[in-house]
């Protein structure tokens, strides 16, 4: 494995110093320092990406650090509703709805249903972080001014410490003196339908009010036989309302508030290694498993909702060229699961027909900078911030292990087994809740040496509480199984029901860059990070996990050529983890004197990620663009023995493709009659990959990839614009997680993406 990695190691930084080569000659050529640029030039060139990454506004190609930016019109050119669709624009970027629901960068993310465990990708909506469990704190693409995915550690300029990556969305803001508005309403195949709207109000001259709202869904592709509904469908609504006050040229304040729901029936359904007589029963109804199949009979609907809802305060101050800003916020998430597990009509078989978490998540967060002038030979920002984080959650199980619920007369088992509950315990259901409390100080000094050259330094100290307790309550059953069975619990109760883990850390980031000329630029940077450490109950059993920590490097080239027409940037990166916390599969007591597995947490000794990155824009002409985007990311476990008899040394991160990319075509004309034309094609790709460690026989997901195309059509002298769509234009399938459930063999997941999708469109602005 050593030898191997070495050559990786060795093939990557080749690649990145070609990039670099060519970079470097190309641009003293080509980038002509001082010369003006004619208006017949600067409309045929690439516009400029603005970003706040180093939380000052500055041009994206100035910012030492990989960033993949995606403007609000790009995410509506390719017809993605979800945040989590990111995955599909950015390469690098990786969404896992099994575990948890988190991401992942550069193959590494939080994959876990523990409720102490912090994200490694943060995703930060308008200066907010979203931590809630089990939510991204963003529903519904609607209104976004840009996304910008900063890949690797970030700690020192944001709140919220994270070891991989954030997504940082910004959403437009009001516009004073401006009366404006914009609907748009799609419908397609398989009832697909998006409708959202955004209006921009005046409220005199220091005040403006921004509201937006969206619907949007889908129907699924499955069926469940039994009860006649589709499996896979997904109905999303809400909306963002933000107030924008300016009451001198030093002072303004935007208050925001959103609310927003999910409810989906993507459940599990099966694949292959059900017993005989299961796969024959399905087969009498009419569901054959298969890796195609998203087909059930389950006597139970699976459903999955989600709300979120919250509401900030941010207030920018000027003192002279110094910047003051504070952001104040509170959210809630409610996330309520119903997804049984046993594939069949209850009075045939079933395994465990009652599986319902209900959790409730409130957070409060300040987080305060102040930011010095730019442009002087020092810059600088500090900032504190804090952050509180409460989870509570109920969650039953009640199980058969394989008996029918109910007997060919109609009576139910008098006896289930309680998995959530424990032996001699008076109880049927668990309740988790945990509390998760950060406070930290970060800044970072920017030393301008020349022109040319500089030098960032930043640090973070962090200090962290998490907490977590199990107890066993009882849930009147009646009003979900309809009759009043008696419990058997799973396992013993925990010798210790409470834990509480503190941690401090003080983690920094160096990063010199270099201003080859005026459209090339040169940087390096050295940075750490770190997770706190946490509490998890695995098959009732106390088990804290420790903190992880990471080393990052990365090197890159960012360069604008001939007149700023190319865009193409290169980096190459490596991240060692230690103590990484990993999730694996174990057995835990069934109640019955088997075993069901479980994915659990712990600490993997180590991990290695590494990787280039490369993306280039080219304008063609002034009606033709352009663009892509490669990332070659290879991520593995250097250390990770779990027991004496399992050993995940050199295996591969779970969802961490080693290839994935994006490219993309557009072309807009005006015809001489006025007509307008804008053509939209994408593409992503993404190789193999699979989603249970060590497991790469059953849990394969096989290389694939998705051409999107949209075709607009304008009016002359209106403000109307339609035309056609198309997502996933060649019908490819793949699916999006599996799971070895034990006795009710391999189950897996399913996408609506995983098909494909026409429609059509109205734009109308006023």
């Amino acid at each position: 494995m050593t030898k191997l990695s070495g050559k990786r190691t060795r093939f990557l930084y080749s690649t990145m110093l070609a990039g670099g080569v060519f970079v470097l000659a190309a641009g003293p050529a080509l980038a002509q320092d001082g010369r003006a640029v004619s208006a017949e030039q600067d409309s045929a060139a690439l516009p400029e990406i603005v970003v706040t990454a180093e939380r000052r506004t500055e041009r994206s190609q100035r910012v030492p650090l990989a960033i993949q930016s995606v403007t609000g019109e790009a995410l509506d050119d390719t017809g993605y509703t979800s945040v989590t669709d990111l995955q599909y624009v950015v390469p690098g970027l990786q969404y896992d709805p099994t575990q948890g629901a988190a991401f992942q960068i550069r193959g590494v993310g939080s994959t876990s249903f523990d409720f102490s465990n912090a994200k490694s990708v943060s995703v930060v909506v308008d200066d907010v972080v979203m931590d809630g469990q089990r939510a991204n704190g963003l529903t519904g693409l609607v209104d976004i001014d840009r996304v910008d995915v900063l890949m690797g550690p970030q700690g020192t300029l944001f709140g919220k410490n994270a070891t991989s990556g954030v997504i940082a969305v910004t959403t437009n803001t009001p516009r004073l003196d401006e009366t404006s508005g914009r609907a748009s309403l799609s419908f397609g195949e398989h009832e697909d339908r998006i409708l959202n709207a955004t209006v921009n109000l005046p409220l005199g001259p220091i005040a403006a009010l921004r509201i937006s709202a969206f619907d949007q869904g889908q129907e699924g592709f499955g069926r469940n036989v039994t009860l006649n509904r589709r499996v896979g469908t997904v109905h999303e609504y809400g909306g963002r309302a933000k107030l924008y006050v300016e009451p001198s040229n030093t002072l303004n304040l935007t208050f925001s508030g959103d609310y927003a729901r999910h409810w989906d029936s993507s459940v599990r359904t099966p694949v292959s290694g059900q017993p005989a007589a299961v796969t024959a029963m399905l087969n009498a109804l009419g569901v054959y498993p298969g890796p195609e199949s998203a087909d059930t009979a389950d006597s139970s609907f699976g459903q999955i909702k989600t709300e979120e809802w919250g509401g900030s305060v941010k207030i920018n101050k000027q003192f002279g060229e110094f910047e003051l800003t504070s952001i104040t916020a509170y959210r809630e998430t409610g996330y309520y699961n119903s997804t049984p597990a046993s594939l069949l009509p209850a009075d045939q078989y079933s395994y465990i027909p009652f599986n319902i978490g209900d959790l409730a998540t409130d957070k409060f967060s300040q987080e305060i900078h102040l930011a010095s002038p730019s442009g002087r030979f020092v810059e600088y920002l500090m900032g504190a911030f804090y952050n509180n984080l409460h989870a509570r959650q109920t969650q039953l199980q009640w199980a058969t292990l394989g008996q029918p619920l109910y007997d060919a007369n109609g009576t139910p088992r008098a006896t289930l087994y309680a998995l959530t509950g424990a032996i001699g315990v008076d109880a049927n259901a668990s309740l988790f809740d945990a509390r998760n409390e950060t406070l930290a100080g970060f800044g970072q000094v920017k030393f301008n040496f020349t022109p040319r050259l500089s030098l960032a330094i930043g640090g973070r100290y962090t200090t962290d509480r998490n907490s977590q307790s199990l107890d066993f309550i009882t849930i009147d059953p009646f009003p979900i199984t309809g009759y009043r069975p008696t419990f058997v619990g799973s396992s013993a109760a925990p010798a210790i029901s409470y834990g509480k883990v503190t941690g401090e850390n003080f983690s920094y980031r160096v990063a010199p860059q270099f201003q080859i000329s005026r459209n090339v630029m040169a940087y390096a940077s050295y940075s750490t990070g770190y997770k706190p450490g946490g509490i998890a109950f695995v098959g009732n059993k106390y088990a804290p996990y420790r903190e992880e920590t990471v080393e990052a490097w990365e090197a890159g080239v960012k360069s604008e050529l001939f007149e700023r027409r190319v865009r193409l940037n290169l980096d190459a990166f490596r991240s060692d983890f230690t103590d990484f916390q990993a999730t694996i599969l174990t057995k835990i007591p069934d109640g019955a004197g088997g075993t069901l597995n479980a994915t659990v947490i712990g600490n993997a000794g180590g991990l290695r990620t590494q990787g280039v990155e490369g993306n280039l824009a080219v304008k063609v002409t002034p009606d033709l663009s352009l663009s892509g985007a490669l990332s070659y990311t290879d991520a593995y476990f250097t250390d990770y023995v779990y027991n004496a008899t399992t050993n995940y040394t050199g295996s591969k991160l779970t969802n961490a493709p080693e290839w994935s990319g994006t490219a993309a075509i557009d072309y807009e004309r005006r015809m001489g009659s006025g007509l307008g034309l804008r053509a939209h094609v994408d593409y992503a790709y993404r190789s193999e990959y699979w989603t249970v460690v060590g497991q790469p026989e059953y849990s394969n997901v096989p290389g694939y990839g998705l051409v999107n195309g949209r075709l607009t059509f304008t009016l002359p002298n209106s403000d109307v614009e339609f035309g056609v769509y198309g997502r996933n234009l060649f019908d490819t399938y793949f699916s999006t997680g599996w799971q070895n459930y034990g006795a009710l063999g391999l189950l897996h997941y399913t996408s609506p993406n995983a098909r494909r999708t026409l429609g059509a469109f109205v734009n109308v602005a006023f």
